[in-house]
């Protein structure tokens, strides 16, 4: 079976979009190779050229070598769907339906924050850093980055010196460290989260790879920081596509005649970002508190009555963690996101449960 799944990222002229169709009608990667031509032309995006690259088996062969790649460096491919896959990621239209990762820290993680910036970082970003991390820490997040120079980096190390586990998102295969300068945290990564990727060995860093390494890091976090950052850097591209995914932006505030924070300023003046200055900023919007056990033992005992099925397993689930986000939510039960959104506003409507910030829940106890 795996060998069928790599072997669909092989195959040219087709994204993840298209694979996404193709997996939705045949219901597996080995029935996709399986199908005759005619089915294969059904799918939405499928011309002949391309059901005919499907069709020769010609991605196997290079398949059959990454499997190898893989088995001998212990590398864990998650294709979509895997239990250890991000799940974040699956409420996104272009997640990537192949994943490599080498490392032992948990990617679904209840409490993921990316922290991007320039890789032109000065003191005072890498020391922001470090604050902000060292403030979180209790949370006892994952924290999420592209390994990159700058901001990048110093969000890793920091992590690392506070006892976080912390996630390098790759834009090339896992048989190369990209810049080499970061080899040595990228192996104490190893030991204390983890290096991830979408990309197979064998594939150089080129600058194509790096917007869509980004949206990996938007996807997979709950909150997307920006420390530092140009007008035209990539920082402000994966916060672009963390509002299109319809999560939580912040910035870091800077001088205004400062070239590396006038990204900043942007995404916070054009209301792309909220204003953070402190790590209490974090907990406020995102609802990160403190759960206070005896609370929570009291509300479980006021489950309301008349509730619809699918109300009472929301319920049940907020009660059993004081507060929720809705991805957690869908995530935990399993359900569309338009169900769980139309179920929670009928909650709030009928006052069981209060809206917080940062798109969390509780109880109205």
């Amino acid at each position: 079976m795996m060998l069928y799944e790599i072997a669909l990222t092989f195959i040219k002229g087709i994204g993840d979009v298209t694979i996404r169709s193709l997996l939705s009608h045949f219901g597996s990667a080995e029935e996709i190779f399986k199908a005759n031509k005619h089915s294969l032309m059904k799918i939405p995006g499928i011309g002949e050229k391309t059901a005919r690259s499907i069709l020769d088996h010609q991605a196997f062969d290079r398949a059959e070598e990454e499997l190898k790649f893989i088995e001998r460096y212990k590398i864990q491919p998650l294709f979509i769907g895997h239990k250890d896959y991000p799940k974040r990621l699956l409420n996104c239209d272009d997640a990537p339906f192949m994943l490599y990762y080498k490392g032992n820290a948990d990617l679904n993680k209840k409490k993921v924050l990316a922290v991007v910036g320039t890789r032109n970082a000065t003191p005072y970003g890498i020391q922001f850093c470090d604050t902000l991390i060292e403030g979180l820490k209790s949370h006892d997040m994952l924290v999420v980055s592209g390994l990159a120079y700058g901001i990048d980096i110093a969000s890793h190390k920091a992590a690392l010196a506070h006892g976080l586990p912390t996630i390098g998102i790759l834009g090339h295969g896992l048989d190369r460290i990209y810049p080499a300068l970061h080899r040595k945290t990228a192996e104490k990564m190893l030991e204390q989260g983890g290096l991830l990727t979408e990309f197979p060995s064998a594939s150089n860093p080129e600058r194509a790879n790096f917007p869509k390494r980004n949206r990996i890091i938007a996807g997979m976090a709950d909150a997307v920081i920006v420390v530092e950052a140009t007008r035209t850097g990539g920082a402000l591209i994966t916060a672009e596509i963390a509002n299109t995914y319809n999560k939580d932006v912040f910035a870091v505030p800077g001088r205004v005649d400062d070239e590396f924070s006038e990204g900043c300023n942007f995404l916070i003046k054009t209301n792309r970002a909220s204003v953070l200055t402190r790590p209490e900023d974090i907990e406020y919007i995102m609802g990160w508190f403190e759960v206070d056990k005896k609370t929570v033992a009291n509300n479980q005992l006021k489950m309301p009555l008349n509730l619809t099925a699918d109300e009472q397993k929301i319920v049940a689930l907020i009660m059993e963690n004081d507060q929720m986000g809705i991805d957690e939510i869908q995530f935990s039960l399993n359900l569309s996101q338009s169900k769980v959104a139309f179920t929670l506003l009928n909650l709030e409507m009928n006052g069981v449960l209060i809206s917080l910030p940062g798109k969390r829940y509780r109880l109205n106890a």
